[in-house]
């Protein structure tokens, strides 16, 4: 598997991570453009650059065979000048040998005193050990080592050009005690550029600028000699008559080098004891950080007019520190043990990083790199990621806990709570919205609203796949009881239908007046002061629709209960309707006495709003199967029978019923009459005479826009005078029917 593929797998770990493609392709859009003009940017400085350079070795060249012709020249004159003067090689000669002389005699004095001087030094050494914040001796000790160390590079140089290696060897061992003394000094040296921003801040600028001082020069006297090992190095043959300019240094001692590399020693253990605070507690990284802010402003204010100009000691230590500041911040974020509250700190640092560090007059485009290499929105999507996992872990977690609960509702109880109210709840709504509440005060943390946003929308698309998942497990379940209306545990099922119809208003019933919010709006005050109120006039369609979602699965479990009573209380009693046996029993009767004993049992238990729906959903769901009916096995309306009033018999026990019932509320009483009254349609489709069926299934359709047609057959095929020739003049009438589609009517479900 290829990288991009292993990425993609990454960013799509979760079904509902594909709502996010377009957002993801945006944005990696936007960055390849970015990205494009960085490139761009860069090409045409870098070839700037590259003539420019190109250009300077052209002049360079020039130069250098200028330079070539006028030493050719010179050494032309200098051997014309020997010719021309009278024993020039004997002059030559002496004059080679007195300067030979002059300096074995200096070379032989050197050496006798050298042990000496450097006794002296050292005692020097001591003194300043005695005043480590002072050290008064620094540039004298400094001055006088110098002197010996070239001493003992040209004693050096000489003998290994005599090629005398016992000789060598004695040089050796009778400078090594220069070599401790040295380590000494730059013991010292290095002492100073460690605490280097303490001595400043203790005042004491003498000895920041002695350290400058010293460095400056080790500082030349490197150049110097690189410069002279460059020309030596290119112009073998001409060194040897320029051996007298090599006198000094003959090696690259890195003071400066090593100045800097102190510098960031101390930054570096300074960033780390600030790691260790920063992994004990995340939240006070600003604090554990405000040395590093401290340091600059200190180099800025003091350090500035002590060090020389040309090393813009500010800028260095600015590029040194926000170097480290990087890798401290990627390093934490690439660890893998980084967990998400360390993760929230970095990711809200770079904000506040480069507003400090603009005071002290960084602009953010000259840092580079970016602090967090312009990793943010993959954190923030990181960060998000991290909460919605942990959400759902929770989410699982309480579902299969409940899933347990309702396949072990045999127990006292139904395994099931009862509110202040005494309505029947499910155990676990509480702490889901309880640990929702968390999450959001997990990701308000992070005190970024993207973060927050994102969080709200996989909560909210969770909840709405939280109700499928609940509705598939009650379906899934009184599926069975359809299938064998024998099985036990009706009742405790019935109970968790209600119990959930009663969550699903607990979470949207508000009682503004006694100042109590249900659920959904409590859960909306949460997050309303953490998003952008353009995020809020978005997601307020959400909630809504949210809302709707809790209302129409409240309805849909009260629908279901209805439609358990018809499957196993009047499983035996429906197959009656329309045939022969119905004449001679009172069905109807029966049902609405056990549809009076229902909601006896589960006004109590049941939410009060939900009780108009539970009586509204037995007179629907009583209706359909009434109208159903005529698709039973020996249906028939004969002309002599007297279906017409056992018909209008029915009707009425029916409507007596639920017209009259103390727990329904009037305008819900008139909205079941009047679906009832689709029975005088079924009536005169019935009864009315062959010739005019036709227009008396018109009439219908026009009421009724839902009719289906494949019930009027059934209808028609119940009446003992049924013929094709009905049938199809009925059909012909349908297609001529041109009817305007309304609201659903009962007779949708009608099948």
């Amino acid at each position: 598997m290829d990288s991009s593929t292993v990425k993609l797998a990454e960013l799509l770990r979760h079904p509902d991570d594909l709502d996010k493609i377009p957002a993801m392709k945006l944005e990696y859009v936007r960055k390849k453009g970015a990205v494009d003009s960085q490139l761009r940017s860069g090409l045409k400085e870098q070839l700037e650059i590259t003539q420019s350079g190109m250009n300077g070795i052209t002049d360079g060249q020039r130069t250098v065979q200028l330079i070539k012709e006028e030493m050719m020249k010179i050494d032309k004159l200098c051997a014309e000048a020997q010719n021309m003067i009278r024993d020039f090689p004997n002059i030559n000669l002496v004059s080679q040998t007195h300067r030979n002389f002059s300096a074995v005699e200096t070379m032989r004095m050197n050496l006798d005193t050298f042990n000496d001087r450097l006794s002296r030094v050292e005692a020097l050494l001591r003194e300043d050990d005695a005043d480590p914040e002072n050290m008064p001796n620094l540039l004298a000790v400094h001055y006088e080592l110098t002197q010996l160390r070239n001493i003992r590079d040209d004693a050096m140089e000489q003998i290994e050009r005599a090629d005398d290696s016992s000789a060598q060897l004695t040089l050796e061992e009778y400078f090594r005690r220069l070599e401790e003394t040295v380590e000494w000094f730059d013991e010292h040296v290095g002492t100073i550029a460690l605490n280097l921003i303490n001595v400043l801040i203790n005042g004491n600028n003498g000895l920041v600028v002695r350290l400058a001082v010293i460095i400056e020069a080790e500082e030349r006297s490197d150049k110097r000699v690189k410069a002279l090992q460059e020309a030596l190095k290119d112009h073998k043959e001409m060194a040897a008559r320029f051996q007298s300019i090599t006198d000094g240094a003959k090696q690259v001692r890195g003071y400066k080098e090593k100045f800097i590399q102190a510098i960031q020693i101390h930054a570096e253990e300074q960033i780390n004891e600030s790691k260790q605070a920063f992994l004990e507690d995340p939240s006070r990284i600003d604090k554990n950080l405000k040395w590093f802010f401290n340091d600059l402003n200190a180099v800025k204010q003091g350090m500035v007019p002590l060090m020389p100009k040309k090393w813009k000691i500010f800028q260095t230590y600015g590029k040194l520190y926000h170097q480290l500041m990087h890798d401290f911040l990627i390093g934490m974020v690439d660890d893998p043990d980084t967990d998400s509250a360390h993760m929230l700190s970095i990711l809200n640092w770079p904000e506040k990083y480069y507003q400090k560090m603009a005071k002290l007059g960084f602009k953010q485009d000259e840092l580079e790199p970016l602090v967090l290499d312009g990793r943010e929105p993959e954190l923030v999507r990181d960060f998000r990621q991290l909460v919605i996992k942990y959400l759902d872990e929770w989410l699982d977690r309480i579902f299969k806990t409940e899933q347990n609960d309702f396949m072990e509702r045999s127990v006292e109880g139904g395994n099931l709570d009862a509110d202040e109210y005494g309505y029947f709840r499910t155990k676990n709504l509480v702490d889901m919205w309880r640990m929702l509440r968390e999450q959001i005060d997990s990701a308000g943390t992070s005190q970024r609203m993207d973060v927050v946003e994102g969080v709200i929308d996989a909560m909210i698309l969770r909840l709405k796949t939280r109700q499928a998942a609940w509705q598939k497990m009650l379906d899934d379940e009184a599926a069975k009881y359809h299938a064998n209306p024998d099985l036990d545990l009706l009742p405790a099922l019935q109970d968790w239908l209600v119990a959930t119809a009663n969550d699903q208003i607990a979470c949207i019933d508000d009682n503004e007046e006694a100042g109590r919010f249900a659920y959904l709006t409590s859960f909306r005050q949460k997050f309303e002061p953490l998003v952008s109120p353009q995020y809020l006039e978005r997601v307020d369609g959400d909630i809504s629709n949210l809302r709707n979602v809790y209302v129409d699965f409240s309805t849909h479990c009260i629908a279901r209960f209805a439609q358990l009573v018809f499957a196993v209380d009047f499983r035996t009693v429906m197959p009656d309707f329309f045939t022969p046996r119905w004449y001679s029993t009172t069905a109807i009767k029966q049902m609405i006495v056990t549809f009076d004993e229902y909601v006896s049992d589960y006004k109590v238990v049941l939410h009060h709003s939900l009780l108009d729906i539970f009586i509204e959903e037995l007179a629907d769901e009583l209706l359909v199967r009434y109208l159903t009916s005529v698709r039973n096995k020996g249906a028939k309306f004969k002309r002599q029978d007297p279906y017409k009033d056992k018909l209008f018999n029915d009707v009425s026990t029916a409507f007596e019923f639920f017209t009259e019932n103390p727990h329904l509320s009037p305008d819900v009483g008139e909205a079941i009459k009047q679906k009832w009254r689709v029975t005088e349609r079924f009536l005169e489709l019935i009864e009315a005479d062959k010739s005019v069926v036709p227009e008396v299934f018109a009439a219908f359709k026009m009421d009724y826009w839902d009719l289906q047609l494949s019930w009027v057959e059934a209808v028609l095929r119940a009446r003992d005078d049924f013929d094709r020739g009905m049938l199809n003049a009925v059909k012909a009438r349908a297609a001529q029917i041109d009817v305007v589609r309304g609201l659903e009517t009962i007779m949708m479900k009608v099948k």
